[in-house]
């Protein structure tokens, strides 16, 4: 049976965001995961985690000046330095949580930026992180995202994301494989997981249309479940998607899944 996290970015948005650790704990959910932790002290968020039993799936490294449509600098070849820092940060925060994984955002390739530059700059920013999280025991992942949410994000297929994974060289950097984007991007969800689930660290979810929970669009989620059930994935399924109305009523989907 899949593991499943809450991703507090997104869920139980009708609470505080430290408030939404005693929601999702509440709701049955044993792992979460979020965008950012950066806004608040680790120490608080620690008290969360500790307090609702909860373990700290993942979070991202720090992604630029997001509320600005900033979506990861890793691809930036003028902002190297800030994306080195952002990954001592991101340590930081991970070694307090207990999070085994962190997530690099690629980010939108700026125009004055070449295809080759762009390319070239993530795998060396790839290669730092992995080696550097090695070392704290934290695994890197990557993020192919679909560019009718984000266009012109840089990763955006999971043939891409492998081939400069064989670039960057390193076994401490694997494929996280959000559903709802690859859906969008290239379908073929089953195969694909099939294929590469060796590379595979994480697996998100949404359906689509409209990025809901479970059930509200075209995806065939108890069949999937029941496909990483039978392939033997033993990581987390983070739940990445904007709840239909709120949280707590459209979770029915995941009672049926357990």
């Amino acid at each position: 049976m899949p593991k499943f996290a809450a991703n507090l970015s997104m869920l139980f948005a009708e609470e505080d965001f430290l408030d939404r650790f005693q929601a999702a704990a509440s709701a049955g959910f044993q792992g979460v995961e979020y965008l950012f932790p950066y806004d608040f002290p680790a120490a608080d968020i620690k008290k969360q985690l500790d307090a609702h039993g909860l373990t700290q799936v993942l979070h991202n490294l720090p992604a630029g000046d997001w509320a600005a449509g900033e979506r990861g600098i890793a691809c930036h070849p003028d902002r190297v330095d800030e994306f080195r820092e952002g990954v001592d940060l991101a340590i930081d925060y991970a070694t307090v949580l207990g999070c085994k994984q962190l997530n690099c955002l690629a980010g939108i390739r700026p125009n004055t930026v070449s295809e080759e530059q762009a390319r070239r700059t993530l795998i060396d920013n790839l290669r730092f992180a992995a080696e550097k999280l090695k070392a704290a025991g934290i695994l890197l992942l990557a993020e192919p995202i679909n560019t009718r949410d984000i266009p012109g994000f840089f990763l955006n297929r999971t043939e891409q994301a492998l081939a400069l994974f064989e670039d960057v060289g390193s076994d401490n950097l694997k494929l996280q494989y959000d559903i709802y984007h690859m859906q969008i991007m290239e379908g073929d969800l089953a195969p694909t997981i099939e294929k590469h689930l060796s590379q595979i660290g994480h697996v998100q979810l949404a359906d689509n249309p409209g990025r809901h929970e479970p059930g509200t669009g075209e995806i065939n989620y108890p069949f999937l479940f029941g496909h990483l059930d039978r392939l033997g994935y033993q990581g987390w399924i983070g739940c990445e998607y904007k709840p239909a109305a709120t949280t707590l009523e459209g979770l029915g989907w995941l009672d049926n899944a357990r």
